[in-house]
């Protein structure tokens, strides 16, 4: 798949601050690496400028994580810095060299970690999320994410609604809770908001986040070295229980029993356990069946791609707590263009914001065009309505000419009305066009396909599933 490139600063310019040249870089590298890596090795580095401007400072939390990172994607970066400048910025990497003074700011909940500079200023770190060293916030939450800095809207109400239930009212309804969708569509966030919101009330409660990679280490870990009970004691002792990507488990078979006692151990207790997966508890491959019907006994939620409306309150939300000013106009453009998911918003938006600064030029549709360009010209060429259809035809098994002929037997009329309405949800044409495009159809009978398959996407889980699939196919 073709890469996006990044603006580069003319050399006579100066340097962009710390905080904009990483934001670029993580906008590049989130669009290289799987999430995993990513959130893992390269959203809790720390960044600032040397006092000279000659070096860009990157602190990371411990040895092993110094190495690791060097070797891995110690070049990249020096890549894209030097893409992104026009010139090249040496690269130093090192611990971080006053850890007490970033846990201090960890435990304050300050969203602006502070990194040190040489002679003992201080610059404010690119990145809000900080690399919490172990132990010292035991439930891994971040208290950044919460029910108020969450843009509900018509694709999350549902999910968002289930959530607070849960977090008022832990151990009752709704347990357990089980969110799934698509990569950035704020599944991550909903569960931290019921940790943070349950803590408020409660803040005596055993509250647990953690990604399903996590649990499995720490079952090989407890049988390696014997230390079966304190597993226990971890696991099961819990209020709440909040588990990412639980799809994680599959054909890990000790994991699954651990993960089978757990559950059980803490629906006994009636403590509460809300899970979040890429598919629905059935779509779920190689889970044991008495788990997957553990799974399916309380509450599944979808989380929908947002519509045109919520991802342009999300721009302007996202924008201000940047402490920029996003013109309405100027989020309707980027939202019209960047249909898929949040975090691919957050990195439109970061790209936008970088490019103006670098540039001293107010947000405007022309910047943001330009800041865009590759992202937008790359999507131009990927979804057609062309496109769409012989997508669609090929996953139903069915000739593309039917997508446009005036047959009308079921195995392809519906076919043809989910290719409607990927092509009124993917592209930018209008309902006469995609009549015309459909064997000369009226407009209104691509409405009433829209509507039709957009209830069904609603109501039933397998419609869903399956249209998830098409949009991930399409967008590569």
């Amino acid at each position: 798949m073709p890469t996006a490139s990044l603006p580069a600063l003319p050399s006579s310019e100066p340097a962009p601050d710390a905080a904009s040249l990483w934001a670029l870089c993580l906008e590049k590298l989130g669009r290289e690496l799987p999430e995993q890596q990513f959130n893992t090795w390269i959203r809790p580095l720390h960044v600032a400028l040397s006092a000279d401007g000659d070096r860009l400072l990157i602190y990371v939390s411990n040895r092993f994580k110094l190495d690791w990172v060097r070797a891995q994607y110690g070049t990249r970066i020096s890549e894209l810095v030097t893409g992104i400048l026009g010139r090249t910025l040496l690269i130093d990497l090192s611990v971080s060299p006053r850890q007490e003074t970033i846990k201090s700011q960890i435990q304050s909940s300050s969203n602006v970690i502070l990194a040190p500079l040489p002679g003992g200023s201080v610059a404010p770190l690119a990145q809000a999320e900080a690399d919490i060293p172990s132990g010292l916030v035991k439930n891994r939450l971040n208290s950044a994410l919460t029910f108020d800095t969450l843009v509900e809207g018509q694709a999350n109400r549902m999910a968002r609604t289930a959530a607070m239930h849960v977090a008022m009212t832990p151990g009752k309804m709704y347990n357990p809770l089980f969110i799934y969708g698509g990569v950035g569509l704020g599944k991550t966030h909903l569960m931290h908001a019921v940790g943070n919101r349950l803590l408020a009330d409660k803040p005596q409660a055993k509250v647990l986040y953690i990604h399903a990679e996590q649990f499995v280490s720490d079952v090989v870990k407890s049988y390696q070295r014997k230390t079966f009970d304190q597993f226990k004691e971890k696991y099961h002792s819990l209020d709440l229980l909040l588990i990412d990507d639980v799809q994680f488990f599959a054909n890990k078979d000790r994991t699954q029993e651990e993960f089978f006692n757990a559950f059980e151990a803490l629906l006994a207790k009636r403590s509460h356990i809300v899970m979040t997966s890429d598919t629905y508890p059935k779509g779920l491959v190689d889970i044991s069946e008495r788990l997957v019907s553990r799974f399916d006994a309380g509450l599944t939620v979808a989380l929908e791609p947002p519509e045109l409306e919520m991802r342009v309150a999300i721009l302007i939300n996202k924008a201000r707590a940047e402490r920029s000013d996003m013109p309405e106009e100027v989020a309707f453009f980027i939202a019209k263009n960047v249909r898929s998911n949040v975090r691919e918003l957050e990195g439109a938006l970061r790209k936008c914001l970088a490019y103006s600064r670098f540039n001293q030029k107010d947000i405007s549709i022309q910047l943001a065009r330009d800041a865009l360009r590759d992202l937008l010209s790359l999507q131009n060429r990927q979804i057609s309505v062309e496109n769409i259809q012989k997508t669609v035809a090929d996953y139903y098994k069915i000739k593309v000419a039917d997508m446009y002929s005036k047959k009308r037997p079921a195995n392809i009329a519906r076919p043809r009305q989910i290719a409607m309405y990927l092509a009124k949800e993917l592209t930018q044409k209008s309902l006469p066009e995609i009549g015309d495009l459909f064997g000369g159809r009226d407009h209104t009978t691509v409405l009433h396909a829209v509507r039709k398959i957009g209830a069904e996407r609603l109501q039933l889980t397998e419609v869903n599933q399956q249209l998830h699939v098409l949009e991930q196919t399409l967008k590569g």
